[in-house]
């Protein structure tokens, strides 16, 4: 049985294998991974696992809230509107999530279950259906009747389809990251952090990385940066559009009927507004880190910026959209805002990722970017996936619809 360790636990238990990482810097490793955050995480533990001696080089501290993984919970579903040809990757992600819970005891997934809600001809409502139909996702529909007698908190015009996943639910992200980093670290890793990439380059068949503290050198180079991927590869910058996200923790009106195991995820499309809202039952800080709160957010593109010069501070507005969502469609759900904070999202054009071969090194580099603020999900497959293309510069995962070529040429 997998045990649901405490954030602060599991930081605790990670925390003085990185210190020991990061005193013993040698130079040269078969695999150096820069951006050691979702991605980044999951890549050293696959590569480490297949026995390469690796380096991860985060700037930031592990886990941290300065790009796009913080906040507790991220949602996992396989009715996937966005794309049908994301379901066997989910597949696989899932799976993969099941065996990092068993390899190391911790719980990482809850399955809550996943409403949506959304007028019939919406995006949200025919981009799940077809999804659910092609690939046999078990989703049903929920009567009035259910709604009332199960779902009560939720006030949704009788003019929506509403659905639900009985398998989906959500992951944790830091301590996801955490529980990769500390096997990464196991498996016998290197992890560097507080230490900024400044530039790499390709010299014969060999990769130079220059950080503010050292040069490495490498065979080959996995770049997960995050929203800074079009920083570190410049072929894709003018491809990848950093936006500014707001989440919003709100206290409701009665505590108890929103809380895990009672209350589920959720998914809602509004025709009045671009995109959807989405929102989480309340997890306990001390468990899960962050604020104790209704979770809530909305997936639209946010304010564009540099990650390096974001302001991340919330305004009244960012707070005013999420309340007026609530007193919309959950009233109950609003007594007051317990907190506001800022992630990254990082576009592509199409919203899809890019998973391929970094242009100009001969397959020597690879690269995961542009996840629009729907990748997390996927993050323990796409570890694998990286490892795949570094080892064998393939992999039968379908990631032939996330090319970079789609994207076209810079300029």
């Amino acid at each position: 049985m997998s045990l649901v360790l405490s954030l602060s636990d599991l930081l605790n238990r990670v925390s003085p294998h990185i210190e020991k990482s990061q005193a013993a810097r040698q130079k040269k490793y078969d695999v150096i991974v820069l951006g050691v955050g979702s991605m980044g995480s999951s890549s050293c533990y696959y590569l480490a696992k297949q026995g390469l001696s690796v380096l991860g080089i985060e700037q930031f501290s592990i886990p941290h809230e300065g790009g796009s993984h913080a906040g507790q919970s991220r949602i996992i579903r396989k009715a996937y509107f966005e794309h049908p040809n994301y379901v066997p990757l989910l597949e696989a992600a899932y799976k993969n999530w099941k065996d990092l819970e068993t390899e190391t005891g911790i719980q990482l997934y809850f399955k809550t279950g996943l409403l949506y809600f959304g007028k019939p001809e919406s995006p949200l409502i025919k981009g799940l259906k077809l999804a659910a139909e092609k690939y046999k996702v078990p989703i049903q529909p929920v009567s009035v009747q259910e709604m009332k007698n199960r779902f009560s908190s939720f006030q949704i015009p009788s003019e929506y389809e509403r659905m639900m996943e009985p398998d989906a639910g959500f992951v944790t992200p830091e301590r996801a990251i955490l529980a990769y980093t500390e096997r990464a670290l196991q498996l016998g890793a290197s992890i560097h952090v507080q230490e900024k990439t400044l530039a790499w380059k390709k010299s014969g068949n060999t990769f130079i990385i220059t950080t503010d503290k050292n040069t490495y050198q490498c065979e080959k180079l996995v770049i997960t940066a995050g929203a800074w991927a079009g920083k570190m590869v410049t072929e894709v910058a003018n491809k990848l559009q950093v936006t500014r996200q707001i989440i919003g923790w709100m206290k409701p009106k009665i505590n108890s009927q929103f809380q895990l195991e009672k209350f589920p995820c959720w998914t809602l499309a509004d025709p009045e507004k671009p995109g959807i809202y989405y929102g989480f039952p309340i997890l306990p800080s001390s468990t899960f880190g962050g604020i104790t709160g209704l979770k809530l957010g909305h997936h639209t593109p946010g304010i564009s910026t540099d990650p390096d010069q974001t302001d991340r501070n919330p305004v009244k507005e960012d707070e005013a959209n999420l309340i007026a969502m609530l007193s919309r469609f959950i009233p109950e759900g609003y007594a007051s805002t317990a907190g506001m904070k800022s992630c990254l999202y990082t576009y592509t054009p199409d919203e899809n990722f890019v998973i391929d071969f970094v242009p100009g090194t001969d397959n020597g580099a690879v690269m995961a970017a542009g996840f629009s603020g729907h990748g997390f999900k996927f993050a323990s497959i796409v570890g694998e996936i990286m490892a795949d293309l570094v080892i064998k510069k393939t992999t039968d995962q379908p990631i032939a619809f996330l090319n970079a070529d789609r994207l076209g040429k810079k300029g």
